[in-house]
């Protein structure tokens, strides 16, 4: 019988105590089975070291690698550097995920697709609803022309890292900032940019735990602004490798920094708000649009752009004020 590629599994531990068992049963307990799952502990402060050092007793297929508290970036840079996979996969410490969900991405490969992602859904106390096992799923194949356009829309292909299957040599080099609260918005679209083409699977195949105490909703903060770093950064790699999107991730820029201005109205204290516009005041006027991009704007959002050339805050507290874009 043919061996399989061997897919590398790599899951970030951090303050997971209550989620981590469940998480990596549904690895272990995956369909396809020649797989190298790499645990990286990054310094947590509860029971996850010993479990997953228990987990590595109990698996032959499962490496634990400790680290300082490095964050998630760092995390998935360490265990990228040493994993072994022809094929490499990403899942949460506090996400769990179908039983074949790997043989489903798996099995729509072919020479010329690099990445191939599913549905995912989010859940609150295990209530998920992962797609019928016995129903063949539906798939769309993309250019990456495409995919890219998906990922700027916001439909497929979106940022986040954990429901795709990426072929190794399409991340090559290509690794997470490190110290990011929100690493992934730097790296997705990089490497969806490496790909020749990519397919996307109608079926929910991995669990997205959404908890109050997650990071990314816990507060708002001033590390949130890195997400339009991230949207710069992006907008600059768009221009340069795919001109024809440049005109829809420069909106998303412009509506990202119409979003972090009305959180921090809502969220934070005056002198972080003062901060707050002062940077995204620079950004606006860093990427203004052309004359051209401006006679494509519906007339609804041009409203907006005036409204932002006399006052970005007054433009944002009139947005809240309406709960438009929150």
């Amino acid at each position: 019988m043919e061996q399989t590629p061997l897919i590398s599994v790599i899951v970030p531990v951090y303050k997971v105590e209550k989620y981590l068992d469940k998480c990596i049963q549904s690895i272990v307990e995956q369909t396809y089975r020649n797989l190298e799952i790499i645990l990286v502990e990054d310094g947590s402060p509860d029971r996850c070291s010993e479990m997953c050092d228990q987990w590595e007793i109990e698996d032959s297929r499962i490496t634990v690698i400790h680290q300082h508290n490095g964050g998630g970036g760092k995390a998935r840079n360490r265990a990228m550097d040493c994993a072994k996979g022809e094929y490499i996969a990403f899942v949460d410490s506090d996400d769990y995920i179908s039983p074949n969900m790997f043989e489903t991405l798996y099995s729509f490969f072919s020479t010329d697709v690099d990445i191939v992602e599913c549905n995912y859904c989010m859940v609150e106390n295990d209530s998920e609803k992962f797609s019928d096992q016995t129903i063949d799923p539906r798939a769309k194949r993309f250019s990456v022309e495409e995919a890219m356009r998906e990922n700027i829309e916001g439909h497929w292909f979106q940022q986040v890292i954990w429901n795709k299957l990426y072929r190794r040599n399409v991340i090559g080099d290509i690794r997470f900032p490190e110290g990011k609260l929100i690493d992934d918005e730097f790296w997705t679209y990089k490497v969806i940019g490496n790909a020749r083409n990519l397919v996307h699977v109608e079926k929910v195949l991995y669990a997205y735990r959404q908890q109050s105490q997650s990071v990314m909703h816990i507060s708002f903060s001033l590390k949130r602004l890195q997400g339009i770093e991230a949207h710069e950064g992006k907008l600059e790699y768009i221009t340069h490798n795919f001109p024809e999107l440049r005109f829809a991730e420069h909106k998303k820029l412009w509506f990202s920094c119409l979003y972090m201005g009305q959180m921090a109205l809502k969220y934070l204290e005056k002198k972080e708000c003062i901060e707050t516009f002062k940077i995204i005041r620079k950004i606006l006027g860093n990427y203004p649009f052309s004359k051209y991009e401006l006679q494509q704007i519906n007339f609804k959002y041009k409203i907006w752009w005036y409204l932002t050339k006399y006052s970005v805050e007054k433009t944002c507290m009139i947005r809240n004020l309406l709960k438009i874009g929150i």
